[in-house]
């Protein structure tokens, strides 16, 4: 009778469990883009229903706080420290549905084998000691881990239809960066400034899908074959959980870059030509205008030497935004004042120059708006040749 109860109340546990296998379903969701610049680029999570329990969580890579001491300068160093969360599936959505962004959810076409495997591993990954982990923009984000913990679940492989591993000229890191920066033009610009000739290489098509909608588009095709060599799609099924809405958000600034930066060219321009005419050295306007070429020097001359972001270094924009603009600074007003002539004005005109001339064979690609500014410190150098040569 012993032996008998047992092997029923075996049979009724495999039996539950059997059942609560059949009832779960593991989907990958993707989230359209917002109004922040760290959320334009979407975001993705992985869900887990299970109706006979009541279970319906979301397990969320995307978790950081701006309370986190020192947040920004870590973020700029490459040391930022992001957490896998874990919330109700029914509070996601309403955040994304509130924010006007969509969601979409992908279910996963998994073995129950492989659904188990994968809440498990992340279970695991959501225990206080493993939950936190170094977030890297392009290599480690909410996308990447997503991906790579399906991936690891599955008793096989997964075959996605394109060649993955080999870089594409097309794809390059910061071409996906405007690919959603699109509009947000200050928010491209900052990006621009501090992204080097490493983020103009060619990626691979993998080496995308740190972009989430990118993750989203290549699992929709992929296949899933199991270690027999037997193969089927991916995903099961995509439904759309909420839909995108922009009603309300601001239309987007006409005072683009560009705009401002040419507006700025030609005051400066115009105030050197009366300057010029007038024999006056204007220097309190070379004082503002190196000043803050300099700052943006040290901050771009900051990221490159002291980041472990790896697409911010060597950055060639030192050529024309560079320390030496605040070292030489007390130099140049000196000089200015005076109406004599500055060896590093004239060395700082030849630079310019050479950087305009040969723009199209630097390695890296600058973003348009530099040009204007360019222009604006090659326009106050000259000036300084012009007045000191009338002077002599």
């Amino acid at each position: 009778m012993k032996r008998f109860l047992i092997i029923v109340l075996t049979c009724l546990s495999v039996l539950s469990m059997k059942a609560q296998t059949d009832s779960l379903t593991v989907s990958l969701l993707t989230c359209g883009p917002g109004q922040e610049v760290y959320n334009l680029f979407g975001h993705s999570a992985i869900r887990v229903k299970n109706e006979a329990t009541g279970v319906d969580y979301v397990f969320n890579y995307g978790i950081f706080s701006f309370n986190t001491p020192n947040f920004v300068m870590r973020f700029c160093l490459g040391q930022t420290d992001y957490q896998l969360g874990v919330q109700y599936y029914d509070d996601f959505v309403w955040n994304y549905q509130m924010q006007g962004r969509f969601v979409h959810e992908q279910v996963l076409n998994l073995t129950e084998q492989e659904k188990l495997q994968l809440v498990a591993a992340l279970e695991k990954n959501y225990l206080p000691e493993n939950r936190i982990y170094r977030y890297n923009y392009f290599y480690d984000n909410c996308a990447t881990r997503p991906r790579d913990m399906i991936e690891r679940a599955i008793d096989g492989a997964v075959r996605y239809t394109e060649d993955m591993d080999t870089p594409q000229k097309a794809l390059t890191y910061r071409g996906l960066v405007h690919e959603y920066t699109g509009k947000q033009p200050w928010s491209r610009f900052g990006i621009d400034l501090l992204l080097g000739s490493e983020a103009d290489k060619p990626v691979s098509r993998r080496a995308s899908m740190f972009v989430p909608f990118y993750l989203e588009d290549y699992f929709r095709t992929a296949q899933k074959a199991d270690l027999q060599g037997r193969s089927n799609g991916l995903i099961a099924e995509e439904l759309e959980i909420t839909p995108q809405d922009e009603s309300d958000w601001p239309a987007p600034t006409p005072l683009t870059p560009m705009r401002v930066f040419l507006l700025l060219f030609i005051i400066v321009a115009a105030l050197t030509a009366w300057g010029i005419k007038q024999g006056r050295s204007l220097w309190g306007l070379d004082l503002l205008l190196f000043f803050v070429a300099g700052i943006a020097g040290c901050i771009i001359a900051f990221m490159v030497i002291f980041s472990e972001h790896p697409a911010v270094s060597p950055n060639y924009l030192l050529l024309l935004l560079h320390p030496l603009h605040l070292v030489f600074l007390y130099h140049i007003v000196k000089r200015v004042k005076k109406l004599q002539r500055s060896p590093y004005l004239v060395a700082n005109a030849v630079v310019i120059l050479l950087f305009l001339a040969f723009w199209a064979l630097i390695p890296q690609k600058f973003p348009i708006e530099i040009v204007p500014l360019a222009l604006i410190l090659l326009v106050r150098s000259i000036s300084n040749i012009v007045l000191s040569y009338r002077k002599a």
